[in-house]
């Protein structure tokens, strides 16, 4: 097991790499105090971040710069998951709570409107916060989102479990190293992402059902790893086009699922920017680069 220690030390050597005048706040909700990294010009159009599980806020670190230049990035520490954000007061069990945290988190930043950015665990909460408060959604980018528009390959769930069940620095290592063969995954979220793993005693997310993304009515871009082992990209990407037929979706050839966001993050930001921005033209394709 990895000590607390060894976990914000990786935790703070990565927000250390945030660009120049990142300010960490602490949002008080009835559900805890959430920890949020933000970056860019206070009055810009908000972006909310949300990581996957165990990845914590500062996981961003490599896309903060671009998306920080015309959007105030507001990237949180999910409330339940590793990280600075300290649960208290109510109990954060349900998917009802996790939309009403999120509620009470965009109220507490001062924010009605929203651009919404999840990646892997990330993608499933927005994609079921867009469902459950269209009104404050603006566009949401998804980046190999699970349980959203199909279920995970039961290889992967496999090979998850001893990870789950018998956490490990050295065995939580060996797993992502698997997992990110052949990319150019930062070492120093590796790191992080062992050490939250195996020990951060905290760590409780919410889990809940998936969501029918029928219903959605916000502009929506979906980013895939072409070789994620979480789920087949082409199946994800042949369901997310038929149940959201104007949306703009995407398969990046060699990324996996763990190698998002921090592997060659120039694919994703120049992406995400021009389809923050209204690039429309492009909207409603499938491809692969």
């Amino acid at each position: 097991m990895s000590s607390p220690q060894e976990f914000f030390a990786a935790y703070d050597a990565l927000l250390a790499r945030w660009p120049a005048g990142t300010a960490e706040i602490d949002v008080p909700t009835p559900y805890g105090v959430t920890r949020v990294h933000a970056y860019g010009p206070a009055e810009a159009a908000p972006l909310l971040l949300l990581h996957g599980g165990g990845a914590t806020g500062a996981v961003w670190f490599a896309n903060a710069p671009a998306l920080g230049a015309h959007h105030r990035v507001l990237a949180v520490d999910i409330l339940g998951d590793a990280g600075r954000s300290v649960p208290g007061g109510r109990p954060l069990r349900t998917t009802a709570d996790l939309m009403a945290w999120l509620d009470a988190l965009l109220d507490g930043l001062g924010v009605s409107r929203a651009h919404l950015l999840g990646h892997s665990y990330g993608g499933w909460m927005a994609l079921t916060y867009a469902l459950h408060a269209a009104r404050r959604v603006d566009r949401l980018v998804l980046l190999d989102p699970t349980q959203c528009f199909a279920g995970f390959r039961p290889g992967f769930l496999l090979r998850s479990l001893p990870v789950l069940l018998r956490p490990t620095q050295a065995r939580a290592r060996a797993y992502l190293d698997r997992e990110t063969a052949g990319t150019e995954t930062d070492p120093g979220w590796k790191r992080l992402y062992a050490s939250a793993v195996s020990g951060f005693a905290n760590r409780k997310p919410v889990v809940g059902r998936r969501p029918d993304p029928t219903g959605l009515s916000v502009p929506l871009l979906v980013l895939l790893a072409g070789r994620s082992d979480a789920h087949d990209a082409a199946e994800v990407a042949a369901r997310a086009g038929k149940a959201v037929p104007g949306a703009r979706i995407e398969v990046l050839a060699g990324l996996t699922h763990f190698a998002m966001p921090t592997a060659v993050p120039a694919r994703t930001n120049r992406r995400i920017a021009d389809f923050l921005a209204g690039d429309e033209e492009k909207r409603g394709t499938l491809g692969a680069a």
